[in-house]
């Protein structure tokens, strides 16, 4: 496995990879890898002659008051990780070397970036897509692989993929969670004890929520206000949103008839996380 942190090293690479006529696959991640990167690793690294992980805490997805500072790094962790699920080459660049002096190029895609985390969080749909964009330029890879996890990400990759013309496949990966339901994530890290079990009740939300839809409730409102239920009986939950929407468009739905997305953003302590469903009252 080649660990590499220039982009002239990464180019020159990818160039011989491609004269060999070899398909590449690409996980971007931010390091602090866990359960959920190493399937998306494992899958990538299954399907495709040559696999690549990015590890980048990319700033500029990051808004003034969020937690980019602390946010967990643990190359050395991640580099064992890689190594031992079938990974040929890791790209780990500085700051300086995605962000050299002057830079102000970003990219912006409209429509679904306004909504949900957009609209929580300004910008942050930016940074991420100038920053797969520009890992896309990097590597050339054949397929890119994102989790399910990150429901709305997904999607705005996907779009930006479709918009920009760009010979790519996107591959989604299951979100994967704890036993007690918990999606993984990277943050997770910061919950104390009390916490963590706290945060058991994002999973029950999306679980009530989809229990309502499959016993044939079909009104949007009422299965939203039982997933919003159960997180208000968790006194260290502090919702920012729970919606249901189009699982295509994101935007919110009057009526659920096929599928659904149920997407909730809750902070427990000082720490914010994000889960989602696709439910459905088809039988």
């Amino acid at each position: 496995m080649e660990i590499i942190e220039r982009i002239e090293d990464l180019r020159r690479i990818v160039r011989r990879i491609r004269r060999e006529d070899k398909i590449i696959g690409l996980v971007p991640t931010m390091g602090a890898l866990h359960e959920g990167h190493v399937s998306l690793i494992r899958l990538a690294a299954s399907s495709n002659d040559f696999t690549v992980v990015s590890i980048f805490v990319n700033p500029t997805q990051f808004g003034p008051a969020e937690d980019f500072e602390r946010y967990p790094r643990s190359l050395d962790p991640d580099l064992e990780k890689s190594r031992s699920t079938g990974v040929d080459l890791v790209f780990a660049p500085t700051a300086d070397e995605m962000y050299p002096s002057g830079f102000g190029t970003y990219t912006e895609v409209e429509g679904l970036t306004q909504m949900l985390e957009g609209a929580s969080r300004p910008g942050h749909f930016r940074g991420v897509a100038m920053i797969v964009l520009k890992l896309f330029n990097l590597v050339e890879p054949h397929r890119a692989y994102f989790g399910l996890k990150d429901y709305q990400q997904l999607k705005v990759i996907q779009k930006m993929v479709r918009d920009l013309s760009l010979d790519i496949e996107i591959v989604p990966g299951p979100t994967v969670r704890e036993p007690d339901g918990l999606a993984m994530s990277s943050r997770n890290a910061y919950l104390e004890p009390r916490e963590r079990q706290a945060a058991a009740a994002l999973f029950r939300a999306l679980q009530e929520a989809k229990a309502r839809a499959e016993a044939g409730e079909s009104d949007a409102e009422s299965i939203r206000k039982a997933a919003e239920d159960v997180l208000r009986a968790e006194p260290l939950a502090d919702i920012d949103y729970v919606a249901v929407v189009d699982p295509e468009t994101l935007q919110p739905v009057g009526q659920v008839r096929g599928p659904a997305l149920v997407a909730l953003a809750v902070r427990i302590g000082s720490v914010r996380l994000i889960d989602s469903a696709v439910i459905s009252n088809e039988q």
